[in-house]
């Protein structure tokens, strides 16, 4: 008699073949792995997809859901802390189960346990969260597809569709707090002895919500760090915004001066505009007018000024400049928009 122990499978191809997908929002990553399986003339739902809970027959569970795919169990993989149609989700692997209804609602299942074998060995007290969700009608789908739509900046709609179903379900991520924490973490490692990395994360908090001494002490690191002690256009303007947040606005304009005089004519045009957008209009008149004594024949720099000139009420200057535009063969951006002004203060 022969004895044959078998410890190894081949790798051979799958009826339901293996696919991954995943979405990134902000710089949360999110991954499903699973098989797909095809309709072939079969009927779905009810059927091959039973109603509700079911005792399969197999494994330890006599009530199993759905395992959202073939053969083992799909996994989905968040990077970091989430929420799954507004419920809190942690960072980590989860096996995607489905618990689909006849009143075209579905249960969406995160368990802890993404190891098993397909749903056979479901335990809900291994459940992470179960959100529910409605159904939808959706022109026919062969293969069994996981894709993400509605991306924005700050969620996604993660969506099953096979045969003539698509079922949804809303993922947000919380993104001006991960990545505020991902900055704490990559400033404490070597991308702190950049300069340039400490006024990107005093930056971005400026500008997403952050905390404005925290983001003060970092564009400090920038200005004065012990490895590379170096006052830029950049770290001082940023500076300078954090404290007229703070509301100490006499140190941000003195700060926007000491920027402004070490700006090139890109910064300074730039600063302008910024302090435009302020509504502080003499100090953009004030950088935009040194604009124009540093590049006399440029005429983008009198279309800047003269769009000073009008956004503070000042009709004559205004013009005056924007003529001035015109007069110096201007390109045709530039041209377009002189023109727009003039038009606007009732001068062409």
């Amino acid at each position: 008699m022969l004895s044959f122990n078998l410890k190894a499978q081949l790798n051979l191809p799958r009826g339901s073949q293996l696919a991954t997908v995943s979405q990134r929002v902000g710089i949360t990553d999110v991954y499903i792995k699973y098989s797909r399986p095809s309709v072939k003339g079969r009927e779905v739902w009810g059927k091959l997809v039973p109603y509700g809970m079911n005792d399969l027959r197999f494994g330890t569970a006599k009530e199993s859901p759905w395992r959202a795919g073939a053969n083992e169990n799909t996994v989905i993989k968040f990077t970091n802390d989430v929420s799954v149609e507004g419920k809190p989700l942690k960072a980590g692997k989860y096996g995607l189960h489905m618990v689909i209804n006849t009143d075209n609602t579905a249960t969406i299942i995160f368990s802890k346990n993404h190891t098993a074998w397909g749903s056979f060995f479901y335990d809900s007290s291994e459940d992470a969260l179960r959100v529910n969700v409605k159904t939808k009608t959706i022109p026919h789908v062969e293969q069994l597809t996981f894709d993400f739509t509605n991306v924005d900046k700050a969620s996604t709609v993660a969506s099953l569709k096979w045969e003539k179903k698509q079922i949804p379900f809303k993922i947000e991520v919380d993104v001006t707090n991960v990545v505020l924490e991902d900055i704490r973490k990559k400033l404490q490692s070597q991308s702190g002895f950049s300069r340039q990395t400490w006024e990107q994360a005093a930056n971005y908090s400026l500008n997403n919500g952050g905390d404005l001494n925290e983001a003060l002490g970092w564009v400090n690191n920038a200005i004065e760090g012990q490895f590379y002690s170096q006052k830029t256009f950049r770290n001082l303007s940023i500076k300078a915004q954090i404290l007229n947040k703070l509301g100490r606005v006499e140190e941000y304009g003195k700060l926007m001066d000491e920027a402004a005089s070490i700006a090139n004519t890109n910064q300074l045009n730039q600063l302008g505009y910024a302090m435009l957008n302020a509504k502080d209009y003499p100090r953009a008149i004030k950088y935009l007018k040194k604009n124009v004594d540093n590049n006399p024949t440029s005429a983008n720099a009198y279309d800047s000024l003269g769009e000073a000139y009008k956004a503070a009420g000042d009709k004559k200057n205004a013009v005056k400049a924007l003529k001035k535009s015109l007069s110096l063969n201007p390109p045709a951006n530039v041209k377009a928009n002189s023109e727009k002004l003039l038009k606007e203060l009732g001068e062409m």
